[in-house]
């Protein structure tokens, strides 16, 4: 019985060391395009520098390589390698093998290796609705019932008018839930749903062919456009039809517990404040949205009509109140009950006001939306309160509609693209994950996830003007890092790789009695801020800083702004990736 005992003691040894051995190795824990870069990283450095890819079915030896010289972390002090296979080109599932006999996760080679990932990250705002029922046919082991309809919602005391007065209630129906917790906030729906709309404006093609199961999967409207209406209509609900204001969000005073499924959750909810980032956030969004719309009529009577209306509101309502501010502090010294939830508060809305002046120059080509539209400002990578660059993004793709004195504010915003472009690549081949993300500690914020995958985004804008090869290859590397190929050695994406979150911050996942997460969801990332002061970080190393616990809020928390951005980044590179593949049957 000894032996027997201390065979299983080395026997459970050895497989906690053949597991931390494989961990040493991080990839993408999906996989490569054939004719794509294909890049590992060895996380410690190696005194034998041969690498070999083996055949995951036989074991058989496929491609032999040396690894590069060890590169310095700065972020953590340690070094890396790396591994470069591009060189392989012949589809097939496969592992990298070190000399001392350490193996990877494995990995696939194969046209259109990402789509799976793209599917299941759009799938992922099908399972962030509210307001609905998601039976078992659609959301499988995440059925679950109605939650909060949201029909009747009372007017927080911040919000009154003479119109709508303290308690007075509306009907705010659908959107997502906006993260781990059970509310919805317009600010951050703003560039969560334009995102998602500019997916479909760049790769209108592509998307109209992108089925991923939902219930409207069989209309007559691309899916894509279809999960972006169940949130965009509840945007327009947000809006006070007496005045053209914007209330800042919907949600409960304070949050729920992390053990209560929405059929469960039904606290009084509140529509809060009318601000002038909200505003101008619906103004933006409604006008994107109207020019998307408009080939739908058919399907979307009157529907593209009713959008353009509400963002000339909202924008003229903005006009009227430049600086209404949310401050959430100074408002529940004034108004009851205390609001405690998510603020998403912005002390600066100038690049919401040329996002919105723009898409609305866009949609209607009046010229009185010109005056505001100002790039004297590098840009910067997309978030929920710097979005001047999607302003920029719009500019890019609609060329036909920047005319007259809108074409030298295009020009500008081209060579800032650019510029911000070729920052995010400097270097790129000295980086200790060659990854664009991760070239300072800066990138590693709340929501650092997000942070990869709008690089990426940036530098598929810039791809498209040019078609540079290392832009579109900085915006792979990116997405590598996201699905494996990082300091923590996971794959941010749920469901997705063979080492993933499995406690993410998500009531969701949380409550619902099944092991597994929800699907297709992207946590944070790492985050050295540590705001939650969860225990188990392993690391104080910015890019290590992470801990897979449904308590760290800080870096395994999900959003749908940083859903989105991952939706169209795996998209987008499977779209170029087919358009490649039919520019070579030709």
């Amino acid at each position: 019985m000894q032996a027997r005992s201390f065979s299983l003691a080395i026997a459970l040894l050895c497989s906690l060391l053949i597991q931390a051995q494989n961990q040493s190795i991080r990839l993408n824990q999906i996989g490569f395009y054939p004719q794509g870069p294909k890049i590992a990283v060895i996380a410690q450095v190696n005194r034998q520098n041969a690498f070999s890819i083996l055949d995951a079915v036989n074991g058989d030896t496929v491609y032999r390589g040396t690894l590069g010289s060890p590169r310095n972390n700065p972020l953590s002090g340690k070094s890396t390698q790396i591994a470069d296979f591009s060189g392989l080109q012949k589809s097939g599932k496969y592992q990298l093998a070190l000399a001392d006999g350490t193996r990877s996760y494995p990995f696939e080679i194969k046209p259109l290796v990402h789509r799976a990932v793209a599917i299941g990250a759009l799938r992922g705002f099908y399972f962030q609705r509210m307001s609905t029922a998601l039976p078992a046919s659609f959301a499988g082991s995440w059925a679950r019932a109605t939650g909060h309809p949201d029909t009747k919602v009372l007017v927080h005391a911040s919000a009154a008018s003479s119109q709508r007065p303290v308690d007075f209630v509306i009907s705010s129906p659908g959107g997502w839930y906006d993260a781990g917790d059970y509310n919805k906030y317009i600010v951050n729906s703003g560039i969560t749903t334009a995102t998602l709309l500019s997916l479909y404006e760049d790769f209108p093609q592509y998307c109209r062919n992108f089925n991923t199961n939902i219930p409207e999967s069989k209309n007559q409207v691309p899916d894509l456009l279809d999960e972006v209406l169940w949130n965009l209509r509840w945007m327009l609900t947000m809006q006070d039809p007496n005045d053209g204001g914007v209330y800042h969000k919907l949600t409960n005073p304070s949050f729920d517990p992390m053990d209560i499924m929405p059929d469960q959750a039904t606290k009084p909810r509140y529509v809060v404040q009318k601000t002038t980032a909200a505003a101008l956030n619906l103004a933006a969004v409604a006008a994107q949205a109207a020019r998307v719309l408009h080939p739908f009529q058919q399907q979307l009577p009157g529907l593209a009509d009713s959008c353009l209306l509400v963002a000339r509101k909202a924008w003229a309502w903005a006009v009227q109140n430049p600086k209404m501010l949310y401050e959430q502090n100074e408002l529940n010294k004034s108004f009851d009950p205390d609001i405690v939830t998510g603020a998403y508060g912005d002390r600066n809305v100038e690049d919401e006001r040329i996002w919105a002046a723009t898409e609305l120059y866009l949609s209607t080509q009046e010229a009185q939306y010109l005056t505001p539209i100002q790039f004297n400002n590098d840009l910067s990578v997309p978030s929920w309160n710097q979005v001047a660059t999607l302003a920029a993004y719009s500019l890019l793709r609609l060329k036909k509609q920047t005319t007259g004195a809108a074409i030298p504010l295009r020009e500008r915003a081209i060579a800032q693209l650019l510029k911000l472009a070729d920052q995010l690549v400097a270097d790129l081949d000295s980086r200790p994950y060659h990854t664009v993300m991760g070239k300072t500690a800066r990138d590693f914020v709340w929501g650092s996830s997000a942070v990869a995958a709008n690089q990426a985004i940036v530098l598929l804008q810039a791809y498209r003007l040019n078609k540079k090869g290392e832009y579109l290859q900085g915006a792979l590397h990116n997405l590598d890092y996201l699905l494996g190929r990082n300091a923590t050695g996971f794959s941010f994406v749920t469901g997705f790789g063979s080492k993933y979150p499995l406690h993410i911050h998500h009531r969701l996942s949380e409550a619902d009695g099944v092991v597994e997460p929800i699907p297709g969801l992207l946590s944070g990332g790492p985050n050295p801020g540590k705001q939650d002061k969860c225990p188990g970080y392993p690391s104080d190393a910015p890019d290590e800083c992470f801990v897979d616990d449904a308590c760290s809020y800080a870096s395994n928390e999900i959003a749908i702004n940083w859903n989105a951005p991952l939706v169209y980044l795996a998209v987008a590179v499977e779209a170029l990736a087919q358009q490649k593949a039919l520019k070579k049957k030709k």
